[in-house]
């Protein structure tokens, strides 16, 4: 009698069991995988000859091969002769410092404009666009292909207006190579002084958006790319981006950022960035905090990066306007870029103000 109750109370589990079984939900059916996105990771090189805006008396989008050719080498010789060893018996600079000629290079009319070889930087720390951007084959003339004379639109006249009042109140956020110092008191405290000059941001935006050469150094641009975010790295002033993938929805209008708020998604192969949220501690070319840009990167057949934006801001310019470059795959490395706040220029541009309000208040007492 025991073996048969082991018997029947196994067969009655067994039943149960299989009972229990069919009235299980079937697992659900696998999720089809998400399309695969080309793997954007990878360290770029954004320097180039070609300008942001055409120059004057430039016409087309796109150079002849010989116009092209003959450029880039008077520009490759230049940089030979600023490299050459120079004479230890040399004169003393001219008064004010040396300006070149104005030549064929965009690069040299950088330089004179950043105070030339005296006064500016040493060749020695430049490292500078030795070709065109080549986009389609194409040599460019000019990074904006929209308007198609190479142009921004010009700024609405409320907008100039705007910019004027601000810069009676600070100094212009840029920070640029040759900027004006800003109105009287700029320099009464250090964080009166514009994010890049403070070694907080990069200059000439060139961190973004849109992210643009500088067209004198620390050209690289490092891509991380995730699942849910994308970085983006510059190496000027090693600024980060973190693009927020997977998702519509920008920050509340509240929330502002140097860099805007980013938010990513996938149009095939295409990565498209959708940046708003600006302060106007950044302002891009005199733009309001409401500036809107849009990003479209896409890998070309040389494995090189289309790197395309449009800018959109109502209150600033009557449409908006679009430009295109190549950011050059590069195996080289980025290093740090060792400026900090707290470095000695800040400190030496607050006392050189000091010591010019003193000589002010003497020159005064003395009429």
């Amino acid at each position: 009698m025991t073996g048969m109750r082991i018997r029947l109370g196994f067969s009655f589990a067994l039943v149960l069991a299989t009972g229990l079984a069919a009235q299980a939900p079937k697992p659900a059916a696998p999720k089809p995988a998400a399309p695969a996105h080309p793997d954007l990771s990878g360290t770029y090189d954004v320097s180039t000859m070609t300008p942001v805006e055409r120059l004057p008396g430039v016409k087309s989008l796109t150079f002849t091969k010989e116009e092209a050719d003959a450029a880039e080498k008077y520009e490759a010789n230049r940089q030979k002769q600023n490299d050459a060893a120079l004479d230890p018996n040399r004169g003393a600079p001219p008064v004010g410092g040396e300006r070149m000629a104005r030549g064929a290079s965009y690069q040299e009319q950088i330089e004179n404009f950043a105070g030339g070889p005296v006064g500016g930087y040493n060749h020695f720390w430049l490292d500078e666009g030795r070709n065109y951007a080549t986009i389609d084959g194409q040599k460019r003339s000019s990074i904006i292909i929209d308007p198609p004379d190479g142009h921004a639109p010009p700024m609405k006249p409320e907008a100039v207006k705007r910019n004027a009042e601000l810069a009676k109140r600070q100094v212009a956020p840029g920070a640029a190579e040759g900027d004006t110092s800003g109105p009287p008191g700029a320099f009464d405290d250090p964080e009166q002084r514009p994010l890049a000059e403070r070694c907080l941001l990069g200059f000439s935006s060139t961190s973004g958006p849109p992210a643009l050469p500088n067209y004198f150094y620390n050209n690289l641009h490092q891509i991380v790319q995730t699942r849910d975010s994308i970085m983006i790295l510059t190496e000027m002033v090693h600024d980060a981006r973190v693009v927020r993938m997977n998702t519509t929805q920008h920050l509340p209008k509240t929330i502002r950022k140097w860099m805007g708020d980013s938010i990513g998604h996938w149009e095939g192969d295409t990565l498209v960035i959708d940046t708003t949220n600006f302060t106007t501690k950044t302002q891009f070319r005199g733009a309001s905090e409401d500036m809107h840009v849009v990003e479209r990167i896409t890998r070309m057949p040389d494995g090189n990066l289309r790197y395309r934006f449009t800018v959109d801001d109502p209150s600033t310019w009557d449409r908006p306007w679009t430009g295109e470059y190549p950011w050059v795959k590069s195996s080289d490395k980025i290093y740090e870029y060792a400026c900090h706040e707290g470095n000695h220029s800040l400190t030496n541009m607050m006392h050189g103000a000091r010591v010019a309000e003193e000589e002010a208040a003497k020159a005064k007492t003395k009429k």
